[in-house]
């Protein structure tokens, strides 16, 4: 409850700041302009509480709700950002009049462009020109970000040495995607494009690191029901993400995953073979487990493992990857941080994660971190295209 408050508090505070920069300083007092923008934000505003209580049940709704959101996140980005400037100028201004001459005007009468209201005049078109400028720089950022978000995912080819992986599994490809987000608004189109994009990759392995859904399996079963028809050498293996636990629906979710094919690594493990070579592919859950009681187990998933051979661990969160280390976890595959989702929160999302997107090395263990297959919230991808990753695994 207490989260919730906060996050509505920051919201109404955020479309306080829109009010006062793009309506109360840009329009005359007591103006129609005024009082219908005014009205305006404030059902934008409520609106958008609303979608937070009943998460973005109704589709039309959440299209609205969250493309505001959007656009209302690069409107504060882009008017702080000219916050410098806007005062720069109106400072430059302030002290840079121009002087009347003197056969103009009386001695004791004050400049035009001295007056009160001529200040006024000035500030308001400054502030105006900030507005159109803001309102310019948000419609296209969101704009793009709704072509990339809801566009065919980019595949991204990843080689990774491994210590110890033998001969007869070099090349080994795994098919990668996590935080695909079905909800209001993707739906089953957008799970059959992705298994045809996985399928086509010929994959060895086809692996889901959390963050299907967003809902339950009556509302959203029908939309994952294509997962069915995922082909690879190997199977199709799943973990827990966070919003699988969000959904309140968890033990049927996974009943569905099992009735179409796909095999649940839940703190547990398989031997993958080719040849004379093994590796192990692990799974932990995520830790929002803890808070149910079905948290990461790390001992359970590779604690007596066979330490002569490689193990891939799968984990919705990146920040998991101390504890891969401490148990000698090769490769971690992860999701989770959508890359940032909408340029620069990846700033923020740096805050929480070791690692947004792409590689790192931390020790012996090797991290990788897809963008993610959907999107959560807004149907905006800035900065951060949608990914599936095909991991070519190399010995070294």
């Amino acid at each position: 409850m207490l989260f919730f408050l906060v996050v509505v508090g920051i919201t109404l505070a955020l479309h306080v700041y829109l009010w006062h920069r793009l309506v109360y300083v840009t329009t005359r007092p007591r103006s129609r302009l005024r009082l219908v923008a005014a009205l305006a934000i404030s059902v934008l505003a409520l609106g958008l509480v609303a979608s937070l209580a009943i998460d973005g049940e109704y589709v039309v709704f959440a299209w609205t709700e969250y493309l505001w959101l959007a656009l209302m996140f690069y409107l504060v980005v882009a008017l702080l950002v000219l916050e410098l400037p806007r005062l720069g100028v109106g400072w430059w201004l302030r002290h840079h009049r121009r002087p009347i001459a003197a056969d103009a005007a009386p001695e004791d009468a004050a400049p035009e462009d001295a007056t009160p209201a001529a200040d006024l005049d000035r500030r308001r078109f400054l502030a105006r020109s900030a507005a159109i400028v803001a309102g310019l720089a948000a419609a296209g950022a969101t704009g793009y970000g709704m072509t990339s978000a809801l566009g065919a995912p980019i595949v991204e080819r990843v080689p990774i040495a491994l210590r110890r992986l033998g001969r007869p599994l070099d090349g080994y490809r795994i098919a990668l995607i996590s935080d695909v987000h079905l909800g209001p608004i993707l739906g089953r189109a957008h799970t059959e494009r992705l298994v045809r994009t996985i399928n086509d990759l010929r994959p060895d392995a086809v692996t889901i690191v959390g963050d299907l859904a967003d809902g339950s399996v009556a509302d959203l079963g029908a939309a994952c029901e294509p997962l069915r028809d995922l082909r690879s050498t190997h199977g199709t293996y799943f973990v827990t993400g966070n919003h699988e636990y969000y959904t309140g629906d968890l033990s049927n979710w996974l009943d569905a995953l099992r009735g179409w094919g796909v095999n649940l690594l839940l703190n547990g493990r398989v031997e993958i073979t080719r040849g004379t070579s093994a590796f192990d592919l692990a799974g932990v859950n995520d830790p929002t487990g803890d808070w149910y009681d079905d948290g990461p187990d790390f001992t359970r998933a590779v604690g007596d493992r066979d330490t002569s051979r490689p193990v891939v661990l799968l984990s919705h969160q990146p920040i998991q990857v101390e504890q891969a280390r401490h148990h000698g976890v090769d490769l971690q595959l992860s999701g989770h941080t959508h890359g940032g989702q909408m340029c620069p929160f990846n700033l923020v999302v740096a805050l929480d994660q070791p690692v947004v997107t792409g590689r790192a090395r931390f020790g012996e263990t090797e991290l990788y971190v897809t963008r993610g297959a959907g999107f959560w919230g807004p149907p905006v991808r800035v900065g951060a295209e949608p990914e599936v990753t095909l991991v070519e695994l190399r010995a070294r």
